[in-house]
């Protein structure tokens, strides 16, 4: 069509001039229902949404309650999603999402459900996204379990019970889990091990948690986090993570920690009521060759009483940056001992100056670091004085772009104090010092 022509032919509605597979592509982007509700647009719309590769099904408006007040999809949501399907014939499909609410004892429902996955899966979805949420088992299609093209999957709030043994995904990526309850050896002996590709794995939990172990020899990204744990141990046997993010209850035990490759990690330790003194000394000892640590405020608190009853803290060798979150005189004082078992450090970030101790000082090289809630008192510039040391210069830029710098005159305990404001996009929310040996 020349230019002309295509002009005339669009003057009236030019997105109706698009090619069928531009529409398709388009309407993927929008939540399936209100693609749908383009068929009114006219003629040529009324089944355009047919074209979407991606669809989104999702019963919350439509929910209606049953005897007993359990909430389940209503005829209307089965009726969408099956003609949905059907016009779609055999046409590829590259995502899929579906979080619906079905009965305990509702066959019907469970049977329509299994079809669509099972519809979906046959037509090479490659991200599939399932939230069931109803008491009682339920169940995956043995086709989902044994998906060939399957990159991404998440599953939520489902009650599987014993996994088939035939599980094989060869081209899973990514895996989402969150609340999903199995046999414990299922999760690595059966799950993991039918995923030999798997690269980044998540795994969330608001009630009874698991597993005992979280093992892959291929998972290079995990994030866990516990809600609730009832359990008194938990092992880690992953030689080729990158990044560990860890939310959970401090346990009684953590007998195997195999993080070798670990370059960065993140906890959050909480204190647990059940567990009177947790033992993480392999949890600490497993991510002591990381070259990035944060440390929540309550994991500071946590470790801070591990340390009081035997906990000793390993070299870290390698850390370079340290996010420290300090609320009161025990995390300053924990501070002062990982200071000294961090000789490459380069960077610190510290929650506040609450707490500060006077006993708690930097090393002589170059380090840089981030105070955060930073009010700029007299105070706290005091306190940043005697943290930073007075024989060495440094710089602070705060909130409003105002550079602060302060130089060791004759006298090692005389400061000078200079401003001058930054140019606007220099400026940061937090205070950040530099500060250099003489």
């Amino acid at each position: 069509m020349d230019a002309t022509h295509f002009v005339k032919t669009c003057s009236g509605n030019s997105i109706s001039c698009l090619p069928d597979e531009v529409l398709g592509k388009i309407l993927s982007f929008l939540p399936t229902k209100q693609a749908i509700s383009t068929s009114v647009l006219s003629k040529k719309w009324t089944f355009m949404y047919i074209l979407a590769d991606s669809l989104d099904f999702d019963d919350s408006d439509s929910l209606h309650a049953e005897e007993g007040g359990e909430q389940v999809f209503p005829e209307s949501f089965k009726s969408c999603v099956d003609r949905t399907l059907a016009l779609q014939c055999d046409s590829s499909i590259k995502k899929f999402s579906l979080k619906c609410h079905i009965g305990v004892d509702d066959e019907c429902q469970r049977a329509c459900v299994g079809r669509w996955i099972s519809n979906v899966v046959g037509r090479g979805v490659v991200e599939l996204d399932l939230h069931i949420i109803g008491r009682g088992l339920h169940f995956l299609p043995p086709q989902l379990l044994a998906s060939k093209t399957l990159v991404k999957l998440t599953l939520g709030y489902l009650n599987l019970g014993k996994l088939p043994s035939y599980v094989s995904l060869p081209s899973l990526k990514f895996l989402y889990i969150d609340t999903i309850f199995f046999e414990y050896e299922d999760f690595c002996y059966v799950l993991l091990a039918g995923c030999p590709v798997l690269e980044e794995l998540s795994v969330h939990h608001k009630s009874y948690a698991f597993p005992h172990t979280i093992a892959s020899p291929t998972v290079k990204r995990l994030s866990v986090n516990y809600d609730f744990h009832r359990e008194e141990e938990l092992s880690f046997d992953l030689p080729n993570l990158e990044y560990l993010h860890y939310s959970d209850f401090a346990l009684y035990e953590y007998p195997q920690v195999n993080l070798q490759s670990l370059i960065e990690a993140k906890l959050e330790l909480h204190p647990a009521e059940h567990v009177e003194r947790p033992d993480i000394t392999n949890l600490i000892m497993g991510i002591r060759n990381v070259e990035i640590l944060h440390l929540s405020s309550v994991s500071v608190g946590v470790i801070s009483s591990c340390c009081k009853y035997g906990l000793l803290l390993p070299v870290f060798n390698k850390l370079v940056n340290l996010s420290f979150g300090i609320k009161n005189k025990r995390g300053w004082k924990l501070l002062a001992k990982m200071l000294k078992q961090c000789p490459k450090l380069e960077t610190l970030n510290i929650l506040d100056l609450k707490g500060y101790r006077r006993d708690v000082s930097m090393r002589r090289n170059q380090v840089k670091f981030q105070i955060l809630d930073y009010g700029g008192t007299d105070e706290e510039f005091e306190q940043l004085k005697s943290f930073i040391g007075s024989k060495r210069n440094a710089e602070a830029v705060v909130d409003d772009g105002t550079r602060l710098q302060t130089k060791r005159g004759c006298n090692d305990a005389s400061w000078s104090f200079t401003k001058s404001k930054l140019p606007f996009h220099c400026r940061t929310s937090h205070l950040v010092y530099s500060y250099y040996t003489m």
